[in-house]
């Protein structure tokens, strides 16, 4: 029997997301209620800027107040699309406190305190949904929690990030340099103003922790995520890669460790080869690949960002979530029982591309690769070109830890014969 009286959603945040939101409930209102079985109707929308028009929300629905919209008492269900650390903290934990479920897309307050925010809410009983914290419309979050809740995930690798995939993109495919891929990046709106957050890495670490929290059963914090920016990638990286057959990506990595006891997480540009399905990932888009012990290898892909993606993936956790409110039950929480550590990025089995600038004279390759022996690195290929006294010398080596790599690394530096570290990239991928 279908419910008459509505359930009702505080929409706290009214920017390109929110007003997405906003926009879809009201055009689909009918088939949401159908596929919920019951009306769902925005009761308030709080925002900082009251005086902004907001096209298609009735005014009287705007509120300074989050707080007093979240403690009216006859609210359902919040959706949070603040971003930010606070107030969107306090505000999901007052809704908890007021009996009301909450769906998010505020990767980096899931990354930091997610552990916490699941416990209030299983404290309430109530659901915290956060499908577009990661991957915007992608179906990952609920696949993940529920799909493959019965299987045994080793490793997820994928492009969680659409401004960085979009600039190597333009640097792969065009030749352009680092700045001038970010300048037609900004143009076209995929990089903000200031870009930070997506080149340094620091939104794909928050993600990469959301989804190695889910996919290991443990707790993993953005502080356990190793991270790198892209921004020293060039335009030489990308012809080396090239002739390896490869290209570069700015990869989220996570792994569970061989014997099991251990997990790691990772972010940082790497070259991958052309064959690799991530490879053939275009502009603004997103991909995971997920490693599954029965499944197998299944990859995710699409948009994964821009206001409608984010907000589909917001309305699907709206839909599980009022459906939930109607059985008078909860979606899956938080499974954090194996309380696996997660290992150090020294720990980490990786291969490195190092291109050196060298002295071009008999006995350099000797000393590079006593250098490599020493630090227990082994070589896998070496390519050396040199010209009026100078040579390049390019070195791809074999799996090792991280911290024996690095080791090798500093240890070149210091050789009188090398001029100089022209790059140093991960070979992920085989």
């Amino acid at each position: 029997m279908m419910r008459t009286r509505p359930l009702k959603v505080a929409l706290l945040g009214c920017g390109v997301v929110g007003s997405e939101v906003a926009r879809i409930m009201t055009t689909h209102a009918d088939d949401l209620t159908a596929r919920i079985g019951a009306p769902v109707e925005i009761a308030g929308v709080a925002v900082r800027r009251p005086s902004k028009v907001r096209e298609g929300i009735d005014p009287a629905l705007i509120t300074t107040d989050a707080t007093a919209l979240l403690k009216r008492g006859d609210i359902d269900v919040a959706i949070e699309v603040i971003g930010g650390i606070e107030p969107a903290r306090t505000l999901i934990t007052t809704a908890f406190e007021h009996g009301i479920s909450v769906v998010s897309a505020n990767k980096a307050l899931l990354a930091q305190d997610g552990a916490a925010l699941h416990a209030a809410a299983e404290q309430h009983g109530l659901d915290l949904y956060y499908e577009a914290a990661v991957a915007g419309a992608i179906p990952l979050v609920r696949p993940m929690r529920e799909s493959l809740a019965g299987d045994k995930i080793n490793r997820v690798m994928g492009i969680v990030n659409g401004t960085t995939n979009f600039i190597l993109d333009k640097m792969d495919s065009t030749g352009a340099g680092y700045q001038e891929a970010l300048d037609e990046a900004t143009a076209l709106g995929y990089a903000e103003a200031d870009p930070t957050a997506d080149v340094e890495g620091y939104d794909a670490a928050a993600k990469a922790a959301i989804l190695a929290g889910i996919a290991f059963h443990t707790r993993v914090r953005l502080d356990d995520v190793y991270r790198e920016g892209m921004t020293e990638v060039s335009a030489a990286d990308f012809a080396s890669a090239k002739r390896m057959g490869c290209t570069i990506k700015l990869l989220a990595i996570l792994e569970r460790a061989a014997d099991g006891e251990s997990v790691t997480a990772r972010v940082h540009p790497a070259m991958i080869p052309l064959t690799h399905p991530l490879a053939s990932v275009r502009e603004a888009y997103n991909a995971v690949f997920v490693e599954a012990e029965a499944a197998g290898r299944l990859m995710f892909y699409g948009p994964g960002a821009g206001g409608s993606p984010t907000a589909s993936a917001v309305l699907g956790d709206l839909v599980a979530v009022c459906r939930n409110k109607l059985a008078q039950a909860t979606g899956p929480g938080e499974s954090a029982y194996t309380q696996l550590p997660v290992s150090p990025m020294g720990d980490v089995v990786t291969r490195y591309h190092i291109s050196l600038d060298v002295a071009d004279k008999p006995g350099v390759l000797a000393q590079v690769a006593t250098c490599f022996a020493e630090h227990g690195v082994s070589i896998d290929t070496v390519r050396q070109k040199g010209k009026d006294g100078e040579a390049s010398l390019v070195v791809v080596t074999h799996r090792a830890p991280d911290a024996a790599l690095t080791g090798t690394v500093e240890a070149l530096r210091k050789l009188d014969t090398v001029r100089g570290v022209a790059s140093i990239m991960r070979v992920e991928g085989e």
